[in-house]
C-alpha cells in the first residue's frame, strides 16, 4: 500500500481485516506500506494494537525516508533496518546494463554524472537515465554524451567547473567572472554551480588525504587526472578556506533576491580571499623575518603561489629591520604578499625619517616571582586548591587531620578509608613549587580535627547564636510560623572558618598595613559631640 496516497483510517482497517485470514499460498502474508510516515495520526493509532499482538501468519515491512515523523509509539513496536546507499561505482554498472539492454549507448561520464545526481538511490538514478534516454532519442543521437546530460541537469560543464576552481585559486576575478558567465548563459544554475565548486574541493580533499583513490574506478577519469594534479599543489589550509567560503556563499544565495549576482559576489570574495596568506604561513613569515640590523638584499622568496604560475595581486606590506641610528641610511627591506598567500622580499628601499619612526620598545626582563610562604596548614591546604589538584585538595580537607605543624615538618593522620599514598602526593606537589622546603610525615596520633569538622562547628555555633538574638526571638514571637534560613557569615572563608592571625615575613613589609575597620552592629547607639571629643577624635574627616 502506498501510504502517501491513502492515509486514512479505512485503508488501514482493511489491511487489519485481511490479517485475520491464513494465507492461500505460501506460509507468511507480508504487508508493505511504503511512505509510512504519511499515514494520519488517526491511522496510525488503528494500527497499533495489531502491531502489539500480531498475528503468527502475519509480517508488516514499513518504508519511510522519513523516520523522525513516525510516532515513537510504533517504533517501539518495530524492528528497524537502516539502508545504505548504493555506492556510485555499482550504480554505474547497474545503469551500463540497463543502457545495453535498452540499445542505448552511454559515455562513461555521462553515467558517472547520473550516478552522482542519484546520490545513492537507485529508483532516482532510474529516472535520470529514462529522462536521458528520452532526451537522447529527441535529439537523434547515436551516444549520450556528458555535455547532454549536465545540461539536463542544469549542472556546469565539469571541465568548467575545474577551469573556474584554477583561476579562483589564483585570484582572476575577470576570467572567473567570464566562464561562470557563459555558464549561466548556457542555462547553468549559479548556485548549483558554487555546489559544484564545493563538491570538487571535497575530491580534492579527499585526495590527498587518501593517494589511492587516485587509481580507483570510484572516481571519473577527469576527476583523477585534474584533481590528482590540483591535490599535489594547494594545501589543506587553501581548500578548507575556500570550502568554508562556499559554504557560506551557498547560503547567501538561496536567500538573495537575485542569485546571478550573489554568486557572483562570493566568486569575488573567493579570488580576494586567495591572494591572502592563510594563517600557518602568515607565523611562518613573522618567525623568518630577519632580525635587526641586516640588509633584506635580493628578492629572496619564502614561498611562491599555491598555483606555481608566480602571477596575482601584489600588495605593499610593512618593513622589516631595524631602524636607523643617525646617519646611517642603510637600506631596509619591504615585505610583499604574492597571490594565494605567497610571501617574498623585495629588493631594498631607503629607510623611512628617523624622526618619523618610533623607537623600538626596550626589551621586557621577565621577574620571576617567588611562591608565597606557607604559614599554616589552612594555607597549605589552600595552595593544593590553587593548583587545581581537586581531588587532593578535598581529601586534605575533609580526611587530613594535622597532628604537627612545624615547619618545615608537618605530621598527618589520615581518617580510615582514605585512599593510600596522600602524604606522597602533597610531598611531590610541595617538592614542585617549595622544593627542599617542607617534609610530610605520617602519624598515628590524634591530632586536630579536620578543615571540615572546624568549620561545622563554627556554623553550628554561629546559628546558636543567631537564634539566641534578642531581636530574632522577638520576630518568632509575632510571626511563629516563621521558619529562619541557613546564616551567613561573610567573614568566615570557603573552609567555615574565621581568619587567621598569622605574622606576615618581613619580606611583606613593604609598606604599614592598613588598620582593620569594624563596623558597628545595627543596634549600637551613635556617639554625640561630646563622646567624640572626649574618645579623641579629629574635629573632621
Amino acid at each position: 500500500m502506498d501510504a502517501a496516497s491513502r492515509t486514512g483510517v479505512d485503508d488501514i482497517r482493511e489491511i487489519i481485516e485481511a490479517t485475520r485470514f491464513r494465507p492461500m499460498q505460501g506460509r507468511m502474508k507480508v504487508f508493505i506500506i511504503d511512505e509510512v510516515h504519511m499515514l494520519s495520526r488517526n491511522a496510525f493509532n488503528a494500527l497499533l494494537k495489531t502491531l502489539e499482538e500480531p498475528p503468527e501468519q502475519v509480517t508488516f515491512i514499513f518504508a519511510t525516508t522519513e523516520l523522525r515523523k513516525v510516532p515513537v509509539t510504533v517504533l517501539s513496536r518495530c524492528q528497524r533496518f537502516d539502508l545504505r546507499r548504493v555506492p556510485q561505482e555499482m550504480l554505474m554498472q547497474h545503469f551500463a546494463g540497463i543502457a545495453e539492454k535498452e540499445s542505448v549507448a552511454f559515455s562513461d561520464e555521462a553515467l558517472s554524472l547520473i550516478a552522482r545526481a542519484a546520490d545513492g538511490s537507485v529508483r532516482d538514478g532510474l529516472s535520470l537515465l529514462d529522462q536521458a534516454i528520452a532526451q537522447g532519442e529527441g535529439e537523434g543521437s547515436a551516444r549520450i554524451e556528458a555535455p547532454m546530460v549536465s545540461a539536463m541537469l542544469g549542472l556546469a560543464d565539469r571541465q568548467s567547473v575545474f577551469d573556474l576552481f584554477e583561476v579562483l585559486m589564483q585570484g582572476k576575478a575577470d576570467q572567473a567572472l567570464e566562464i561562470s558567465g557563459q555558464a549561466y548563459a548556457q542555462g547553468a544554475d549559479l548556485g548549483i554551480l558554487l555546489t559544484d565548486l564545493l563538491d570538487l574541493i571535497h575530491i580534492i580533499s579527499r585526495l590527498k588525504a587518501i593517494p589511492s583513490l587516485r587509481h580507483s574506478r570510484e572516481l571519473p577519469e577527469a576527476e583523477r587526472d585534474r584533481g590528482a594534479s590540483l591535490a599535489d599543489r594547494l594545501p589543506n589550509a587553501e581548500l578548507g578556506r575556500a570550502w568554508q567560503i562556499l559554504l557560506k556563499g551557498v547560503q547567501e544565495v538561496e536567500q538573495a533576491p537575485d542569485r546571478r549576482a550573489a554568486a557572483e559576489m562570493v566568486l569575488i570574495r573567493l579570488c580576494y580571499a586567495s591572494t591572502l596568506p592563510t594563517p600557518d604561513r602568515l607565523a611562518r613569515l613573522v618567525m623568518q623575518m630577519p632580525a635587526d640590523g641586516q640588509e633584506g638584499g635580493g628578492s629572496a622568496a619564502l614561498s611562491g603561489n599555491a598555483l606555481g604560475d608566480g602571477s596575482g595581486v601584489t600588495a605593499r606590506g610593512a618593513m622589516v629591520g631595524g631602524a636607523p641610528d643617525g646617519g646611517d641610511d642603510r637600506p631596509r627591506a619591504a615585505l610583499r604578499l604574492v597571490a594565494n598567500g605567497g610571501v617574498a622580499y623585495e629588493a631594498p628601499i631607503l629607510a623611512p625619517n628617523p624622526i618619523l619612526t618610533p623607537a623600538p620598545p626596550p626589551p621586557e626582563i621577565e621577574s620571576v616571582e617567588a611562591p608565597m610562604p606557607l604559614r599554616s596548614w589552612r594555607e597549605m591546604v589552600a595552595f593544593v586548591a590553587r593548583e587545581s589538584e581537586a581531588m587532593l585538595h578535598g581529601i586534605l580537607r575533609h580526611s587530613a587531620h594535622l597532628v604537627r605543624f612545624e615547619p618545615p615538618r608537618v605530621a598527618l593522620r589520615m581518617a580510615r578509608g582514605t585512599p593510600p599514598r596522600i602524604e606522597t602526593r602533597l610531598q611531590a606537589l610541595l617538592e614542585r613549587v617549595y622544593p627542599g622546603q617542607w617534609q610530610i610525615e605520617t602519624s598515628q596520633e590524634e591530632g586536630e580535627p579536620t578543615l571540615d569538622e572546624q568549620g561545622a562547628e563554627i556554623v553550628a555555633l554561629r546559628r546558636e547564636e543567631l537564634h539566641a538574638h534578642p531581636l530574632l526571638r522577638a520576630i518568632l514571637d509575632v510571626f511563629p510560623d516563621a521558619r529562619v534560613g541557613e546564616p551567613k557569615d561573610l567573614s568566615l572563608d570557603e573552609y567555615g572558618l574565621p581568619p587567621e592571625e598569622l605574622e606576615a615575613p618581613e619580606s611583606w613589609a613593604t609598606e604599614p598595613a592598613a588598620p582593620d575597620l569594624d563596623f558597628a552592629p545595627i543596634d549600637a547607639d551613635l556617639m554625640d559631640d561630646d563622646d567624640w571629643h572626649d574618645f579623641g577624635g579629629g574635629s573632621s574627616f
